[in-house]
């Protein structure tokens, strides 16, 4: 099969893809994701699968399971495994609004990983067009938690991938381009203090300040950042009253490490941080982790395939293990290969300048359709 004869239009992508973008999903608002697998759910089955929703729960949006049909039906084949949640909340449209500038088009999720994932369905759907059964059955699971950690979503991917022989990751690629064949390990953690409140005015003294605390207590986390596990807060809520002294204070910490044994010994850091000071509960408590996914043959195995596939299409695929967690870290540390990052080229994600290179549409679609038509 000639990957480069197959007709795939970056341009006719983007205008594909942009529905997708327009519709907002952040994490947090189900109803919201739910709307986002409404419209993979209508691309896949153009593309010819058979479409299964799955329920949401612990709060969270529903997912979409997309098997294609195949003489081989229902034995172990090759799962596309992405998630169509992003960080950006409803309204960031106006601020980032789907903008093409040269090669490069903006929009929220646009690369982490909408476009990944877009180019994924486009891979398999122009492989039916063109009459070519890929060797292996192929199923697609979208799912609408992966930026929170996947609370809820964790089994339905361990156990989808349990099924498969390869799992392929649209996520972003790295910055040459390259896939990533390992991830480091991350813990989530949420911190609390609690105090006593009083009249911030009229009876200072009698308060003692949950925000006090929680602020000397964050910088003592991200102080114990090694070169080997890092600490970071990204997230804090307290107050409603600037005249009231705040008894509680909420935050959530995130650690991570290249080893897992580097990230034990940071929970355990972590977790003995709990303490009281001067009548403030200072208590931290584990929140979902994601295990350390080390290479093995079968990953490599796999990766060199992409890398021959890539070859064909013009261009070295590189590889290498990564931070910032992704549900490959979960099918990877299984000992299923799984092959990371294969998505589009881009920059940004996670901010107000989140882009894409409109080009490598076409280049990652065709990256994708080669893997499905070689892997056996």
């Amino acid at each position: 099969m000639n990957l480069n004869a197959l007709p795939f239009d970056s341009d006719a992508m983007l205008s594909g893809l942009k529905p997708w973008i327009e519709c907002e999903s952040p994490t947090f608002d189900a109803a919201a994701v739910d709307r986002m697998m409404d419209l993979a759910s209508y691309d896949l089955a153009a593309a010819g699968a058979e479409i299964e929703r799955i329920p949401g729960r612990m709060g969270f949006g529903g997912s979409v399971r997309a098997r294609f049909p195949h003489k081989d039906f229902g034995k172990p084949g090759i799962l596309i495994s992405g998630h169509l949640d992003t960080v950006h909340p409803v309204g960031t449209l106006q601020k980032l609004p789907f903008r093409r500038d040269g090669n490069k088009c903006y929009g929220p999720g646009i690369q982490d990983m909408k476009g990944g994932n877009y180019a994924a369905v486009e891979a398999i759907r122009q492989l039916a067009l063109a009459g070519i059964e890929t060797p292996l059955p192929v199923t697609v699971l979208f799912t609408p938690d992966e930026e929170v950690g996947t609370p809820s979503t964790r089994e339905l991917i361990e156990m989808e991938a349990r099924k498969n022989k390869y799992v392929l990751v649209p996520e972003p690629a790295r910055p040459d381009g390259g896939a990533v064949t390992g991830r480091y390990a991350i813990a989530r953690f949420n911190l609390k203090t609690e105090g006593r409140p009083s009249h911030a005015g009229w009876a200072l003294k009698d308060g003692r300040s949950a925000i006090a605390l929680m602020a000397r207590k964050l910088l003592e986390v991200e102080a114990m950042t090694t070169e080997d596990c890092t600490f970071s807060v990204g997230v804090i809520h307290a107050g409603q009253w600037v005249n009231c002294v705040s008894s509680v204070c909420h935050a959530e910490a995130l650690s991570m490490a290249k080893r897992q044994d580097d990230l034990d010994r940071g929970v355990e850091a972590m977790l003995a941080l709990t303490a009281e000071e001067n009548d403030v509960r200072f208590e931290v408590t584990r929140g979902v982790t994601r295990p350390v996914w080390e290479p093995d043959a079968g990953t490599m195995a796999l990766y060199e395939v992409g890398k021959a596939v890539a070859a064909e299409i013009g261009f070295d695929l590189t590889h290498g293990s990564a931070g910032g967690g992704s549900d490959g870290n979960f099918t990877g540390a299984l000992g299923i290969p799984t092959l990371d990052s294969i998505g589009v080229r881009g920059a940004g994600l996670h901010t107000l300048g989140e882009h894409i290179e409109v080009d490598s549409l076409a280049e990652r679609a065709r990256l994708m359709a080669g893997l499905l038509a070689r892997l056996d």
